[in-house]
């Protein structure tokens, strides 16, 4: 589905980006954008072990369905832990949550941890600024968001803090239909509940 490659294709971008940023050496991993992502509509795996430092909490306690249920104004929406990409090479581990209604995958919230990366929030978001030409800034979340659009048809508010100095991209992924006023709030809550 859109919004699983979309993960997929977001966490080599946020790979790919921080190695950039913070001077390290870039790996075959962290250049090479990921496979495409299976299409299935079975959900993704949640047997892989958690990963993230003491006190990272799951992306699917940070935001409740509900919420997503509220801001795409859909009942019934349900949460189930989506895919878990490590990067070695930036140490960035990113872990999602999917929403589905209705059988269908209506978005997804995923939260990257930098462990061992110095990159800051503000190098974050220039990074990714850089990499989505249409990219905006979105005040008044995080150290530092953006709001853009993509060719696979999807929306993305990502944002970026340090948690007990540990670097944290926290972002929304949605259908282009789900404008950055939809998409606010819900990081927002996961950017105030991380």
């Amino acid at each position: 589905m859109r919004i699983s490659r979309a993960i997929v294709l977001f966490a080599a971008v946020i790979a790919t980006l921080s190695a950039c940023s913070s001077g390290g050496e870039k790996t075959d991993n962290a250049a090479k954008p990921s496979s495409p992502a299976p299409s299935s509509s079975a959900a993704p795996s949640s047997s892989a072990a958690p990963t993230g430092g003491a006190g990272a909490k799951e992306p699917c306690a940070l935001l409740p369905a509900e919420a997503v249920g509220k801001a795409v104004s859909i009942q019934g929406v349900t949460s189930a832990p989506g895919p878990v990409q490590d990067n070695a090479a930036n140490g960035g581990k990113a872990k999602s949550c999917v929403y589905s209604a209705a059988g269908k995958q209506i978005g997804a919230l995923a939260v990257t941890r930098f462990e061992g990366n110095k990159i800051k929030p503000p190098e974050m978001v220039a990074a990714l600024k850089k990499a989505k030409q249409n990219a905006k800034d979105v005040p008044g979340v995080g150290e530092g968001a953006i709001y853009y659009t993509d060719a696979n048809k999807t929306a993305t508010l990502a944002a970026a803090e340090l948690v007990d100095d540990v670097p944290v991209l926290i972002n929304y992924t949605g259908p282009t239909k789900m404008t950055q006023d939809m998409m606010l709030p819900l990081v927002k809550t996961a950017v105030d509940a991380n």
